[in-house]
């Protein structure tokens, strides 16, 4: 029942971002830079796939959680873009062809070792990652690793379509 909702939000979510995303084309393009920016990401049953961003960094930086980056390689637009969450719009894609969901534990790099191994012993790869979860409407990012894991975990056990919207509503709001 949830992939069926992450299909048709994602759909219309598409359609709705289409013309974000052309807007900002013209934006970033003139800076010779790429507007796509595709990573590496652990996905269910530790399947890695290919997350789709819009580029908020200069080419040629490491692929390191976002906490790890040095503040002075984003730019205030690209900070902007950061923290309203516009980079992520691409992802829908990711939910469209079932690589995530709209509602799982955000997607994790190969190289984050610690945190990899925290979720498969807790069976976080059971289900989809996604572009929003608890640890994300309760401001947790990839930094506190074991409050993030504990939320993951407990999105797992409570996965269902009231948490489901609940997730997406005080994410959008």
């Amino acid at each position: 029942m949830l992939r069926m909702f992450d299909i048709v939000f994602s759909f219309m979510a598409l359609l709705l971002a289409l013309p974000i995303l052309v807007v900002f084309i013209p934006v970033l393009l003139p800076k010779g830079k790429n507007f796509f920016f595709v990573q590496t990401r652990v996905g269910s049953f530790q399947r890695e796939f290919r997350m789709i961003k819009l580029r908020t960094l200069p080419p040629g930086t490491p692929e390191v959680a976002t906490h790890l980056l040095n503040a002075e390689d984003i730019s205030p637009f690209y900070a902007w873009l950061r923290k309203t969450k516009l980079d992520e719009l691409p992802q829908i894609w990711n939910v469209l062809v079932g690589d995530m969901s709209l509602v799982g534990p955000r997607p994790c790099l190969p190289t984050q070792k610690t945190l990899v191994a925290a979720r498969l012993k807790r069976g976080i790869f059971d289900i989809r990652p996604g572009i929003t979860g608890l640890a994300q409407i309760q401001g947790v990012d990839m930094s506190n690793e074991e409050k993030l894991v504990c939320l993951d975990e407990k999105l797992l056990k409570d996965i269902s379509v009231k948490t489901y919207f609940k997730c997406v509503f005080k994410t959008v709001f």
